[in-house]
């Protein structure tokens, strides 16, 4: 590695924009401050302090001495970032909650840096706000610029359109973690590890994780693991608060219990933010004139609650809620751990509705899809699309395919979208050279090879004639069912379309076999909370809640309303030994 002092930075165009933002130099007082919440630590010249995918030793505030920030591409790490210096401070928005760091950290010269744990970070941030603001924007911005630069992420390397890097690269862009795909008939390091590694076809794709090494068709769990989302969960912890679910409402019932006190760990199966982290626009959120992505909105309150030093795991699929003894138990899906917490919170959504179609599943991910990012965007640039459904979720969707597809041709059953989409939608719809609305129609066959998707079989309901689109892309937006499948067994009442029942929504008594005093105790409870389930200590919130409005701005007020109820039960609930 040469003296990176003799080596120039990355040229990119949000660095050098935004370098006064991403690398500050803090004033003298507010070392100070810094200082009182860390320990002095001294480094020799050429140290390797931090390495990409490994948890770094904190947040490192430099006293004396420079650190030179690299670039790992998962092969090398031949490119500085920076040289930080005196007053300066290393890390991404991921030491807030102690994940690996995305790039790697040298010493030049001897370094002295007054060191904070990711716990001492959240106590600076929240004991001087105005300082906090500063470096918590920072650290924001450094992740960006990170994942503009490729740095600090898996390498995907396999065929182009390969069914299962199109699923990590999913998971990777929901969570906004950098990722680089090298195609190894185009990039000579991917065919140098190609021909050392002959990868039989069950292989693909091949991924490198800077910090951790080669894997072989991975999993998403397994990639969650090598990227420092998913760690292991003791099962000796007792949470004060389990949250199933990351969309909007348990990422603001996580925020407020986790600013309050709580020990909190939120279990999300796929992305934070959900269905609505997909939504390419949110235009009617409240204090958002010009809208707001659903990314932009949800990923804000997912550095929130890393903030307050709440434990997200993503994927973290929940398996079974068992609560016929206390603690309550949350049994993680595809493995025998059990995770104990003093109340739990069900905000686990819906799942995507899948149509009864042949094949549908064989094109998952090879030309069939259920939401739409970036991702999608750049596999359908100059194609003619289809998109099945007349929500605004649909609605969100066309009008972001459309900047990038060719045409986007919308199929609904009814004869207009009026009673199902907001009007604003509509009219934008309408005004689209690029969207073209067909009514009383509907998807009926799908047709391709081991490619991916070719075609769709198209029935117009009131002539009952069927078409065919050549077409390689379908978005499916057709609705979700409630996710309770899993909560069978449990006793947590659910009303006949499968959503979870609260308040005074519940019937009869409790569903254990309780005496009359413990049963005038749950009564008297589920009587001050309008979100407890049928179950002590088990709430509801968010669309998968009986009667809540399917709305962002809804979730989220539940979310809000939930932790105060969750007060009142932990007041007077059991303490577990």
């Amino acid at each position: 590695m040469t003296n990176p002092a003799e080596q120039p930075p990355l040229p990119t165009e949000a660095l050098e924009k935004r370098r006064a933002q991403i690398y500050p130099v803090l004033s003298e007082t507010d070392m100070r401050h810094v200082r009182r919440f860390g320990q002095e630590r001294h480094f020799e010249a050429g140290e390797r302090i931090y390495l990409a995918g490994q948890v770094p030793p904190g947040t490192l505030f430099i006293v004396e001495g420079r650190i030179a920030v690299y670039r790992n591409d998962g092969f090398s790490t031949d490119g500085l970032i920076v040289t930080l210096q005196k007053g300066q401070y290393t890390g991404e928005v991921g030491q807030l909650s102690d994940r690996p760091s995305m790039a790697d950290g040298v010493a030049v010269g001897r370094v002295t840096a007054i060191v904070l744990s990711a716990e001492a970070l959240r106590g600076l941030l929240v004991a001087h706000a105005d300082l906090g603001a500063l470096l918590i924007r920072s650290l924001i911005l450094r992740s960006v610029a990170l994942m503009e630069q490729n740095s600090g992420g898996p390498v995907l390397i396999g065929p182009p359109g390969h069914a299962r890097s199109h699923a990590l690269q999913s998971f990777l862009t929901a969570n906004s973690h950098p990722y680089t795909v090298l195609d190894p008939q185009t990039d000579e390091r991917a065919a140098a590890l190609v021909a050392a590694e002959k990868p039989g076809a069950d292989d693909w794709p091949l991924v490198i994780c800077p910090g951790v090494g080669l894997r072989k068709n991975p999993s998403v769990p397994e990639l969650g693991r090598c990227i420092g989302m998913l760690r292991h969960m003791s099962e000796d912890t007792v949470w004060d608060l389990i949250i199933v679910g990351g969309g909007p409402a348990g990422l603001a019932a996580a925020v407020y219990a986790g600013s309050e006190g709580l020990s909190v760990l939120v279990l999300e199966t796929r992305a934070y933010g959900g269905q609505a982290g997909a939504s390419a626009r949110i235009e009617n959120y409240l204090g958002f004139p010009t809208g707001i992505s659903g990314a932009g909105l949800t990923g804000r309150a997912y550095v929130q609650a890393e903030k307050f030093g709440v434990e997200i795991a993503i994927p973290a699929p929940a398996g079974r809620l068992i609560c016929d003894s206390y603690p309550l138990k949350v049994e993680m899906c595809g493995s025998l751990t059990m995770l104990k917490a003093r109340a739990v919170v069900l905000s686990c959504g819906a799942r995507y509705r899948r149509p009864a179609l042949d094949c549908l599943k064989q094109f998952e991910g090879r030309g069939v899809y259920f939401w739409a990012s970036s991702v999608e965007a750049q596999l359908c640039k100059q194609e003619e699309v289809v998109l099945v459904g007349g929500g605004n979720s649909a609605g969100q969707a066309a009008v972001f395919l459309a900047a990038h597809a060719a045409k986007v041709h919308i199929l609904i059953r009814k004869g207009s979208l009026s009673s199902t989409m907001s009007n604003y939608l509509i009219e934008r719809i309408a005004a689209h050279p690029n969207i073209e609305l067909h009514t009383h129609s509907e998807i009926v066959g799908l047709a391709g090879d081991d490619d991916g998707l070719k075609q769709v079989r198209i029935r117009d309901a009131r002539s009952n004639e069927e078409s065919t689109c050549q077409t390689r892309r379908l978005f499916l937006f057709i609705g979700a069912d409630p996710n309770t499948g899993w909560l069978e067994g449990c006793g947590v009442a659910v009303d006949r379309n499968g959503f979870i029942v609260t308040g005074d929504d519940v019937d009869g008594a409790p569903p254990c076999e309780a005496g009359d005093a413990e049963q005038d105790y749950v009564r008297s409870v589920r009587a001050q909370s309008t979100l407890m389930t049928s179950v002590p200590g088990v709430f509801a919130i968010g669309d998968v809640r009986a009667g809540s409005t399917k709305r962002v701005a809804a979730a989220v007020g539940e979310g809000a309303a939930v932790v105060a109820q969750i007060h009142a039960f932990l007041a007077t609930a059991p303490r577990p030994d």
